[in-house]
Parts: C-alpha cells; structure tokens; sequence
C-alpha cells in the first residue's frame, strides 16, 4: 500500500481534500474494515442507552418544536425529526453518557458526530453500506487527525476536542458521501472551522451534549452547503488565521497529512467497558477483583483506600461530591466504592440515586491518591487498608479496553445487548448487530439506523 500521492506544494487542506476524495475502498485492510463495523456496533449501543437520558428528552422537544420535515430517526425513539437536527439529537445520545469511543492520542469521542451525520444523511441520500463505511472511515481519519495537529494544547486549552474537530469529521464524511469534488471538500471544511465550538467547562452539564450535537449537525451542513458551491477560504486549516494556528499553539500541520492511506487513526481507538472517564477504567478493573473477594462485614471494617496511578487519575477524578449521576462518572470517590460495595460499574452505578447512596459516600470518604509518573494511563493500583492493620492490593498493569487489551468483537456485542434493555426502545439488538456485521453487503445503509428506532 502507498500513501496518497498529492502535489509537493499542495496547501495540508488541499491534500487532505484530495485524500478524501479519491481514496479507494480497496486501499482500506481488512483489519481496519472489522473496526468500521466495532465503531458502529458502539455506536449503536451507547446510542440506544443515551436516547432517553433527561438531556435527550429536553432536546427533542425543543428541536421538534422548530424541526422541518420529520424525515429522519432518532436512535432508540418514536419521534422523527428532520435530516440536521436528527443528526444532532442521535450524535448526543451517542455521547451523553461518554461511554462512546476513544481515540487514545487525542481523546478525541470520534464515532458520535461521524456516524449521526452519515446516518441521518442516507435517509435522504441512498447510501450503499460499502460507501457509508468507507465515508466514515474517512470523516474519523480526518477528525482525529486535525485533532493530533493541535494536540495536547487544545485541550488543555479548555476545547472540547469531541466537537471542535468532530465537525470536521462529519462534514468530510458527509462529502465523500455526496462525492464532493476536493475543491468543495475544502469549502466544506471552511464552513465547518467557523462552526467550530465546544468548551471543556461544559463537561458534566447538559450543555455539553450542545456543541457535540452541533458538532453533526453543523458538519452536514457545511457540506450541504458546499455541495452548493458555497465557496470558503483555499486554506481552512493551516491558513494565518486557519483553525490550527487560532486553535492550537504551535501546531503540527504535517501530522494531517503524515502517512495518509498507510496509518489509519481509527486503529487508535478504544471501547470503554465502562461509563466514565477513561482514566477509571483500571480503578475499576481493580475494584470489581477485589470485591469479589471481600464481604460486606470486611468492608465495613476499612480505614483507608489508596489509588496509585498516573498524575491524570488524580486531576481527572479527585471529585469528593459529586452531586449527581454525571458527576459520579468522573468522581473516583464514587467509582471505587461503588464497584467494592456492590461489584457494579455500569449505567446503573453512576445513578443520580447511586450518587447519592450514603453507604459509597461513607467509603469515598476514606479515599486518597498516590501520584506516580511512572504509571500509564491504563494502569493503576487499588490498595485497601483495614482496621487492625492489614491491607489487600490489586495491581492493574493494563486495563479492559485499552488499545493492548481491547474490548472483543463479543463484549462490544453484549454491550449493545445490555446498553439496549436499559434503553428500553424495544428494538431487536440481535438483528441490528447482524445488519452492521453485514453492513459492507447491503444495498442501503439507512436501513440500520431504521432498525434502531422504538418499536411500537
């Protein structure tokens, strides 16, 4: 396999245009085929567990109030809404619970806003199931890699990476599936740089799920408006003042282009086996060990819990109060109690009721961390101390869905089957995973996301 050929002098975005545009399904492994479809099925069911959260339910009542045609599904609902706010409403319930995917070097969530974008635009524009992955895997390849150019100051800037640059994904995915020609595709990303929004500030409100459903939204619509030869700067992303210079500090344009066609960016991302922040997942891995082993008499007799692990942990986590389900997901003082009292780390666990049990809140109480540097991310140790002296340990050198232990084809499918149930939408999870395990043979793409509407 060889990397796009493009110009020597070719502006990045003209050569990411290019990619786009003539990049071939035959150039696509087919390791990097089977992740497509791993996406989706997450996709599908994070999506159908969002769709009836509180946030879900205010935002389509407010968007149908003012949608057009109802043409489009809604993931997991009765209700349709038309083709762009669908896009939005699906790409936040894919999110909400940010138990959707992670693209490890930028933590970037890159399905949501990719896949509600393309699905909701093959409900209007018949999509073969071939060209609807291939238009994902290429909006994904697009997103995380604008995403590594401003990486790791964006961020830490207070962006929210998930919306910034998900907009570019959607809208590239929705252009490839339109078959823009590249000069339209740069339009496209022009639109999208000015829709570019999303604050880390918002992360634990409902607002947050605001920019990643714009996000989808605002991406298609920047397509939709190029398609029209509604024209944008030649240079949209490494222009003087281009999203990588205004967006990032010192910014990396070449990695937009680096390997194009040889490395794929979705081979980077993970499934989180948990709902919360990724940095929880070895915490809980350890947790859910010890709990099999320790009653509830020894665990009304401890005196400390120490989390060892990587600087991150404690920054991301040290939340003591959490007052509410969504806080609880990035509260490692609900998280470790919880998992050690009940032996639970699903939706479930991060409740507003289970925020508030005062049992966890007790333990939670007895918790501190032990910065070491020389843990990674996916690592971490769980020491719990009792009274009288003794301690029991649990050392997770690398937790469940990380990229060297990912998540199997099987645990992302009995994910979707239980992420289903809790969303109660009635759907048939076993026919859905059939048609996205044979999405690449289908005639049309729109007929699995028909497949994950309410039933009745």
């Amino acid at each position: 396999m060889h990397s796009f050929p493009s110009g020597r002098h070719d502006s990045v975005s003209t050569q990411l245009a290019g990619f786009i545009h003539a990049a071939s399904w035959e150039q696509v492994p087919g390791s990097v085929r089977h992740e497509i479809k791993r996406a989706l099925l997450n996709y599908f069911a994070v999506s159908l567990a969002g769709c009836r959260d509180p946030t879900l339910d205010k935002a389509v009542g407010v968007y149908a109030r003012y949608s057009a045609a109802p043409s489009t599904t809604l993931v997991g609902r009765r209700e349709r809404l038309d083709m762009l706010n669908a896009a939005a409403i699906n790409a936040m319930a894919a999110n909400v619970y940010d138990f959707d995917d992670t693209h490890i070097p930028t933590i970037i969530h890159p399905t949501a806003p990719v896949a509600a974008a393309l699905f909701a635009l093959s409900e209007t524009f018949p999509l073969r199931g071939r060209d609807f992955m291939m238009a994902f895997l290429l909006g994904v390849e697009a997103e995380c890699r604008i995403g590594n150019a401003v990486s790791p100051f964006h961020y830490g800037k207070g962006w929210h990476i998930t919306s910034t640059c998900g907009v570019f994904g959607a809208a590239l995915a929705a252009g490839r599936a339109l078959r823009l020609n590249p000069a339209q595709l740069c339009w496209a990303m022009g639109s999208a740089a000015c829709q570019a929004a999303g604050l880390v500030e918002c992360l634990g409100t409902m607002s947050k799920s605001v920019s990643v459903g714009n996000a989808a939204r605002n991406g298609l619509l920047a397509c939709l408006l190029a398609q029209e030869d509604f024209d944008g700067p030649a240079r949209p992303l490494e222009g003087v003042h281009g999203f990588l210079p205004v967006y990032g500090q010192a910014p990396d344009p070449d990695a937009v282009t680096r390997d194009l066609g040889q490395q794929w960016e979705i081979s980077k991302v993970a499934y989180k086996p948990y709902p919360c922040g990724v940095v929880l997942n070895p915490v809980l891995d350890a947790c859910l060990s010890l709990s099999a082993r320790l009653d509830e008499n020894r665990l009304r007799a401890v005196e400390s819990i120490t989390l060892t692990g990587h600087p991150l942990l404690r920054q991301r986590t040290d939340r003591p109060d959490p007052r509410n389900g969504r806080e609880s997901q990035v509260s490692a003082q609900h998280a470790v109690p919880m998992a050690l009292l009940h032996g639970r780390a699903g939706l479930d666990a991060f409740s507003d009721e289970a925020a508030a049990d005062p049992a966890v809140r007790r333990l939670g109480a007895l918790l501190r961390f032990q910065d070491d540097a020389g843990y990674a991310i996916d690592s971490a140790e769980v020491a719990v101390r009792f009274q009288g002296g003794e301690t029991v340990r649990e050392h997770v050198a690398v937790a469940r869905g990380a990229l060297e232990r990912p998540l199997t084809d099987k645990e992302i499918e009995d994910k979707l089957r239980e992420l289903c149930r809790h969303g109660r939408s009635g759907c048939d999870a076993a026919r859905l995973i059939d048609a996205v395990w044979g999405l690449d043979g289908s005639a049309d793409a729109a007929e699995a996301a028909g497949m994950a509407a309410a039933v009745g």
